[in-house]
């Protein structure tokens, strides 16, 4: 069958569809996005602006055409921190459901935590043993470990690299007390959670998953995402550190000419790197490697089994060219 996932995220709002089916490996089958950062649509009271949703609103109906014109048979919706911690991000639901008739499933932080960690235990398999994976986002850093299909512990904290950039780096280039004091709040907002993360024994595989992390990987000598998904790709503390360091005497514009780095992420790439640095150092882990799969594949494998072992909650549809009813969703482990 031919899933699409409609992920909106606090970067970009993508839409990705993948032939699928029970038991089998999803393959991409067409990818249509855009750079909507609707976190620059907050107003003052941290409410997403009638500007930010008509632009939500304007892609949301985009992607139910492109979705349709490519006999999409089933369609994901969810999104993330980006509407969950708006202020006015109910209201925004609602609208989103009411003009377009396509429902968006709000994910807690420990749903997407858990959601990516599934994806990458499938992409590695059981005998990758014990995993911690680390996802910074935009709004938003997930951390999960554990050695089953679902972590044992899951967490999500407001560390997101757009987030931080908007309230600690106003400067291009940054300061080097705004920098000092971003690392000092990174560290404390981390550190609550770590003990309990190291309570549960050393993992076997570290890794990384989001766009964040692949630049980072790809800056300090990764191969290059058109060298395909199977190529492995690490990201070691070592150099980590010494780019960090590059970061900060680096404008958004001069980090551009750096391989991997989009013009999206460029402003906010400092910010991840500090993020994944104080990460790294906090679980005492040298290398980390990178998953290309993440939290879509993960809610499209999720979806995939449902079908399987409980069958659907509402049955597969064909995306016609209107949206006609609200999209499926995706079970979520709790």
């Amino acid at each position: 069958m031919r899933l699409g996932v409609l992920d909106i995220g606090s970067n970009t709002v993508h839409l990705l569809l993948v032939d699928a089916h029970p038991g089998g490996q999803p393959v991409p089958f067409a990818s249509h996005k855009r750079p909507l950062s609707l976190v620059q649509y907050l107003d003052q009271d941290g409410a997403i602006s009638e500007a930010g949703q008509a632009e939500l609103i304007s892609f949301v109906l985009e992607a139910w055409e492109f979705a349709a014109k490519h006999q999409a048979e089933d369609l994901l919706a969810f999104c993330t921190s980006a509407i969950r911690e708006a202020a006015n991000g109910a209201e925004v639901l609602q609208r989103v459901q009411t003009e377009t008739t396509v429902q968006l499933r709000e994910l807690t932080g420990a749903e997407e935590a858990a959601m990516t960690f599934f994806a990458v235990r499938r992409w590695y398999g059981w005998g990758a043993g014990t995993i911690l994976d680390l996802d910074i986002g935009g709004g938003s850093f997930e951390m999960a470990m554990g050695g089953d299909e679902l972590p044992t512990k899951a967490v999500s904290v407001p560390l997101g690299a757009q987030r931080l950039t908007r309230d600690w780096l106003p400067d291009d280039p940054p300061s080097a007390k705004s920098v000092k004091e971003l690392r000092k709040y990174i560290r404390s907002t981390l550190k609550p959670h770590i003990k309990d993360f190291l309570s549960l024994g050393v993992p076997t595989l570290v890794t990384g998953t989001s766009k964040t992390f692949r630049s980072l990987a790809r800056i300090t000598g990764a191969a290059p995402s058109g060298m395909g998904p199977f190529v492995r790709r690490e990201l070691h503390g070592v150099d980590l550190g010494l780019w960090t360091q590059r970061l900060t005497a680096m404008s958004a514009a001069d980090r551009l000419y750096l391989p991997g780095v989009s013009q999206a992420r460029a402003r906010q790439l400092l910010a991840g790197a500090l993020v994944a640095e104080a990460a790294l150092e906090a679980f005492k882990a040298s290398t980390l490697q990178i998953c290309p799969w993440a939290l879509r594949e993960g809610l499209i494998l999720r979806r995939l089994d449902q079908l399987v072992f409980d069958g659907p909650l509402d049955p597969p549809r064909h995306v016609t060219a209107r949206p006609a009813a609200a999209s499926a969703q995706p079970a979520v482990a709790k």
